[in-house]
């Protein structure tokens, strides 16, 4: 019996080590990608937005830039509020940095495609294909 019961705990940590191994990004992976792109990043002129119930980063994104796809702009100028695209609560209040003032700076734009380009793979895996080629079609476009 006591061969079967540690067999069976054995597989199981076996199981929770492989899911682990293979879990959706963490809050981790975010900061690193944020770290990366932060210092170039021009948050003059950006505004401030507070989170309702409803809300998501997306939606948030196709309201200030017309482009659902540009949610990392904004996680990445709100890095110490959110750092999960899918983790935003009322009352957030985000930065939503000037896209246009952003994407005339060389430096910036790179930063701006990096996060962009950075994301695609949690964006393949949280939300499929067809959302994952659409960012992927914005970065490149960049």
């Amino acid at each position: 019996m006591k061969k079967v019961l540690v067999s069976v705990l054995l597989i199981l940590a076996l199981l929770m080590a492989v899911s682990c191994k293979t879990s959706p990004a963490t809050d981790e992976t975010f900061g690193k990608i944020y770290d990366k792109y932060i210092d170039r990043l021009i948050l003059d002129g950006a505004a401030e937005y507070t989170v309702k119930g409803g809300d998501s980063l997306s939606k948030i994104s196709q309201t200030f830039y017309n482009d659902q796809f540009y949610y990392p702009v904004i996680m990445l100028a709100s890095r110490n509020v959110v750092l999960d695209p899918d983790k935003i609560q009322p009352g957030m209040v985000l930065i939503i940095p000037d896209l246009q003032k952003n994407l005339q700076d060389t430096r910036a734009k790179a930063a701006i495609k990096g996060v962009i380009t950075d994301c695609i793979p949690i964006e393949k895996e949280r939300r499929g294909d067809s959302s994952a080629g659409r960012m992927r079609d914005l970065a490149r476009s960049l």
